[in-house]
């Protein structure tokens, strides 16, 4: 199966001046080796709301927000 990952463009300016670009998309593919079924510890929930379809993943003190199409 083969995924992507789109960034918004705000999403994109803060990873970069953060310089986590890379523990995003690691956190990412941890999340979809999960979905594969692989056992992998990844601190993920279902948002509800306004935001119902997306997820939250937690990572320490870093909160990444996604939808899966």
């Amino acid at each position: 199966m083969k995924w992507t990952i789109h960034y918004s463009k705000e999403a994109k300016k803060f990873m970069e001046e953060h310089n986590i670009v890379y523990e995003v998309r690691e956190e990412l593919k941890n999340f979809l080796r999960k979905l594969r079924g692989d056992k992998i510890n990844v601190d993920v929930k279902k948002l509800k709301g306004n935001w119902e379809g997306y997820y939250r993943l937690r990572k320490g003190k870093l909160r990444i927000i996604f939808e899966v199409n």
